[in-house]
């Protein structure tokens, strides 16, 4: 049981938008690869023989296709931007626990810590909830680092 024969037709156009592309400067690998593949399906080759010799799978090379034909050659060329996560911590959530950093340690310790920059948060109410690693990066960020405060050993004047 074979696959259906996938024709893929380009036009003069989009043929030189193609060779265009290829010709001009850096590029992406996906992008360079997929316009190597349309070109060697508007010839006539058949997706199988295509995938081989560009180096992508058959279900690549048909997928291709039909990303051509429902969105040109932009489409199918290029891939949709993906959203990514929506970020933890708004802007002044960010200042606000900055802002906590940078006061005094609570009583009772010398510095603040990641897990106690962690806790205090939450417990101060300024964010619902956060992870540690997103409050490292958050300081990382700014260059903070409230935990080396105590580490400077200061030489008493005169």
């Amino acid at each position: 049981m074979s696959r259906r024969a996938l024709h893929l037709q380009l036009s003069g156009a989009e043929k030189r938008a193609v060779r265009r592309l290829l010709a001009s400067g850096l590029q992406q690998v996906r992008v360079v690869l997929r316009a190597l593949a349309l070109l060697q399906l508007a010839e006539g080759r058949r997706a199988p023989q295509v995938a081989r010799t560009v180096a992508l799978s058959a279900k690549s090379v048909r997928q291709l296709i039909h990303r051509f034909e429902q969105g040109g050659l932009p489409r199918a060329l290029h891939e949709r931007p993906r959203p990514g996560a929506a970020p933890l911590l708004d802007a002044s959530q960010k200042q606000r626990v900055i802002a906590m950093v940078c006061s005094p340690a609570p009583p009772g310790r010398a510095r603040w810590t990641i897990r106690l920059i962690t806790q205090e948060a939450v417990k101060r109410k300024l964010v619902p909830r956060v992870g540690r690693e997103t409050l490292r990066l958050l300081l990382l960020h700014h260059d903070l680092k409230p935990w080396r405060e105590k580490n400077v050993v200061h030489r008493p004047a005169g």
